[in-house]
């Protein structure tokens, strides 16, 4: 066994094995369908889709999966191997989301969208499996959701525009399950190409593919395995007070802001809208920087930025944490010379995932090192594994 879980193509196919498998013992039947979508790391552009700015990510190759049959019914019967629960909806009958923070919310919201978008799936048995780690930063929600519309194509007979799908599942997120996420997720679980990151301009949602397949280079996500309660109430403040921050500045979003701009503005602006305003503001240079890294494989400078992303969301948009901290401090310590470019915190934030770009021959031993010096200072032992640019959502023949 190696000391990094490392995610390929065969982990594609063993969640939607699993699935398929589970459905099977269930339901007592095979499956006609097997939808699966990936989560995915953003690279660097952290709180900047919300405010029409640039996002650098890249779908993993873990993902989640729904193994479903027609039930000849109105009702979608959704098994979760997660939490061993099981949900009825009735789509003949008016939807409206369940209690905050269930996991129903997301498929449901998504089942709303086709139903108001006049397109009647068939009634449903499925069954929902995951290797994407829950609350982690790494997009579980956009996962379950683009697998679900995914299915929902399948089972209504009508494919959608994969920018309209994306839009539809941010929709879901927002009315469904109350939080107020911009594009990117639902984006790159749907739209990801394999081998490819993407930079994509939020407000005009145009897609820039770069190559990213340098054999040489590899991304490294830790998991810190903490989980803080704060981050949703946080996610919801910080977007405030960036809308706030774009008002006292005279701009329809910050993405039109300028650090000349907020220095002149700050005066009139709260002390966390100035500092939220100043980190999306050189966030979006650090991503479109680190986009023409990728198109020149300048990996030192890559990861400089990556540095510089995390001091900012730590000390501006304040929404790391200790365990973060000590996950970034760790491998930022071994460095370039030790095979280490550069390392951030990635996601909402208070826990959740670090992102480090690292060479790939010398994987082992900084797994090795940061695994040992974060279980020293936390207490905790991290999850590390590495991914690929996976592809998106997809149905799965089995």
């Amino acid at each position: 066994m190696t000391l990094v879980e490392q995610a390929d193509s065969s982990q594609v196919e063993d969640t939607a094995t699993r699935a398929r498998d589970s459905f099977h013992a269930h339901f007592g039947c095979p499956p006609r369908w097997v939808a699966t979508a990936p989560g995915r790391v953003n690279l660097i552009g952290e709180f900047t889709d919300y405010n029409d700015g640039f996002v650098l990510p890249i779908a993993i190759e873990r993902r989640t999966a729904i193994a479903a049959a027609p039930n000849h019914s109105h009702t979608i019967v959704l098994r979760s191997e997660a939490t061993g629960e099981t949900a009825i909806i009735d789509s003949s009958q008016p939807l409206s989301p369940d209690a905050q923070g269930r996991w129903t919310n997301y498929p449901k919201g998504v089942l709303a969208g086709f139903l108001d978008s006049g397109l009647k799936p068939c009634g449903l048995d499925a069954l929902i499996c995951s290797s994407v780690p829950i609350g982690a930063g790494l997009s579980s929600s956009a996962a379950l959701e683009a697998a679900m519309a995914t299915l929902l194509e399948a089972a209504s007979g009508f494919k959608l525009d994969p920018v309209y799908k994306a839009l539809l599942c941010q929709k879901a997120e927002h009315a469904y399950a109350g939080v107020p996420c911009g594009i990117m997720d639902p984006f790159i679980s749907i739209l990801a190409r394999i081998g490819q990151a993407l930079l994509l301009d939020c407000r005009s949602r145009e897609p820039t593919w770069l190559p990213f397949a340098d054999p040489s280079v590899a991304v490294l996500i830790i998991d810190t395995n903490v989980r803080h309660k704060l981050s949703g109430s946080a996610y919801a403040a910080r977007r405030r007070s960036c809308e706030t921050a774009a008002q006292a500045l005279g701009v329809a979003s910050l993405r039109e802001a300028t650090i000349e701009m907020l220095e002149q503005g700050s005066t009139s602006m709260d002390d966390m809208s100035v500092r939220c305003a100043r980190h999306v503001i050189g966030e979006n240079d650090r991503t479109l920087g680190a986009a023409e890294c990728i198109r020149q494989s300048n990996w030192v400078e890559f990861g400089r930025l990556l540095d510089e992303s995390h001091a900012s969301l730590k000390h501006d948009f304040a929404v790391s944490c200790v365990e973060l901290d000590a996950a970034v401090e760790i491998a930022q310590r071994i460095g370039p010379e030790g095979g280490v470019f550069g390392c951030r915190m990635t996601g909402g934030g208070f826990g959740g995932c670090a992102v480090a770009l690292i060479e790939t021959a010398a994987q082992q031993g900084i797994v090795r090192d940061i695994r040992a010096n974060y279980l020293d200072r936390t207490g905790i032992g991290a999850t590390l594994f590495l991914s690929r640019p996976a592809g998106g959502a997809s149905l799965v023949k089995l």
